[in-house]
């Protein structure tokens, strides 16, 4: 069940870089209304894991089927980046953002 758990957590994860990703791909294309879907997607998983004390809900399913409670004990990433993870992704999130509205208000070309 824990393989299913974190195979589960990867494939979502991996889903939600690539939407932050997107917002910068459709912000330096122009496409802004791509660029607001990505943020906003996003955005919803942000209220989650604020909801959850800053924690994926999955994290809590994984840990009732081990004792092991290393950063990637729930999830397919290497350690040092399951620990860094929010900062990581979360200042590309943010910045991606910044870019959009730079570029959307044409303050970058």
């Amino acid at each position: 069940m824990l393989t299913f758990i974190r195979a589960a957590h990867t494939i979502v994860w991996l889903f939600f870089v690539a939407c932050i990703l997107a917002i910068w791909i459709f912000a330096a294309r122009g496409d802004y209304p791509g660029a607001v879907v990505s943020i906003g997607v996003v955005f919803v998983e942000v209220v989650v894991l604020a909801v959850n004390g800053w924690t994926c809900p999955l994290t809590a399913v994984a840990a009732r089927h081990t004792d092991d409670r290393r950063d990637n004990f729930d999830i397919y990433l290497p350690q040092w980046l399951a620990r860094h993870n929010k900062s990581i992704f979360g200042l590309l999130y943010l910045a991606g953002i910044t870019f959009a509205l730079a570029r959307w208000t044409r303050l970058l070309p």
